[in-house]
């Protein structure tokens, strides 16, 4: 058998043909400037539906984007075939930069995160007051992942036909956030909708809730030209709703007056990806005071500088116990 070594002669070397007749591979990958800007409104089995000057176009990402997934709310690049009309498919060839990313993972020691939504501004935690009955620790959860993404929290409390909010707002009246309470019958008559619309105006908003909570109402409620199939039914014995949402889906508000993102039912939200750090930073009041705490303090510790940031009048001791309550809850389950 005969062997080269590092110096051969070009003509003692025979080139196999290509057989498929294609071109070589390269490493150049082309930069598609032409390509038309859209943004992901669903994810299917692989298959996007866009939004492309006004038009839906069904694409796959291109393979040259190697792992790197699309998600819902993306602001992509598409060549190929972008009319829109049935049985075509564009291509996603490039995802442009986030200005955002709420992600969870399953459960707290499971290191693969799952983006939910990109670009979103705003997230809506959506609770039920009664059936089912309301769970702190995944609204704590929620709002971490929000304060950690950079997303403003809204919260969302449905059938108070069935209990009072009183107890809810009490506790989580020290973070100020703002707050719509709804019932059926005011979702029914529009009223509802409404208000809730009044906080959404040019803005990204994610909706994210327990099963069952009337979550994907309200938003039939929002978007009534864009009706999903609700649930409608809670186990008696559990107390947890049947998922019917299986994928987010964005929608536009009428007028261009923003967006809603509807999201699958869940029930759990994990922090694993969470840096603890960065919660803080939606404590404007609390933050000056970290600046004596020790390095990788976790502001819960007895040498911790907020006790005595608080303790000199500079913020309300609610809100460090607001804070801590947050930070602690990756460290519980949900259902403490």
């Amino acid at each position: 058998m005969r062997r080269y070594g590092k110096h051969t002669d070009e003509d003692d070397i025979r080139s196999r043909p290509n057989r498929k007749g294609n071109r070589p591979r390269t490493h150049i990958r082309p930069k598609h400037e032409d390509a038309a800007e859209g943004m992901v409104l669903t994810v299917d089995r692989g298959r996007l539906t866009c939004l492309v000057d006004g038009r839906t176009v069904v694409a796959m990402k291109a393979r040259e984007l190697g792992r790197k997934a699309a998600v819902v709310g993306d602001q992509v690049a598409l060549v190929g075939d972008l009319t829109g009309q049935k049985d075509t498919l564009a291509r996603i060839v490039r995802i442009e930069e986030r200005s955002s990313v709420l992600r969870r993972t399953a459960d707290d020691d499971d290191p693969y995160e799952r983006v939910v939504v990109a670009n979103a501004d705003q997230l809506a935690i959506v609770t039920a007051l009664a059936d089912p009955e309301p769970r702190p620790r995944l609204i704590d959860r929620c709002l971490v992942a929000a304060y950690d993404a950079g997303l403003t929290p809204l919260l969302v409390m449905t059938k108070s036909d069935l209990a009072p909010p009183d107890k809810l707002l009490e506790l989580y009246g020290a973070l100020d956030i703002p707050h719509v309470v709804t019932s059926r019958e005011e979702l029914e008559s529009g009223g509802a909708a409404d208000r809730v619309r009044a906080h959404l105006g040019g803005r990204v908003t994610a909706f994210v809730g327990h099963s069952g909570v009337g979550k994907t109402t309200l938003v039939n409620a929002l978007v009534p030209e864009e009706r999903r199939r609700t649930t409608g039914h809670v186990n008696a014995v559990t107390g947890r709703g049947r998922h019917t949402t299986t994928s987010a889906l964005a929608l536009p508000l009428a007028g261009d007056a923003g967006w809603v993102v509807d999201t699958p039912g869940v029930r759990s939200f994990g922090l694993a990806h969470i840096d603890p750090s960065r919660v803080i930073l939606a404590f404007p009041d609390l933050e000056p005071g970290t600046e004596g705490c020790p390095r990788a303090c976790s502001h819960d510790e007895p040498d911790c500088a907020l006790d005595a940031w608080v303790a000199d009048g500079h913020a309300d001791p609610a809100r460090l116990y607001s804070l801590r309550r947050l930070l602690a809850t990756r460290e519980r389950t949900e259902g403490d």
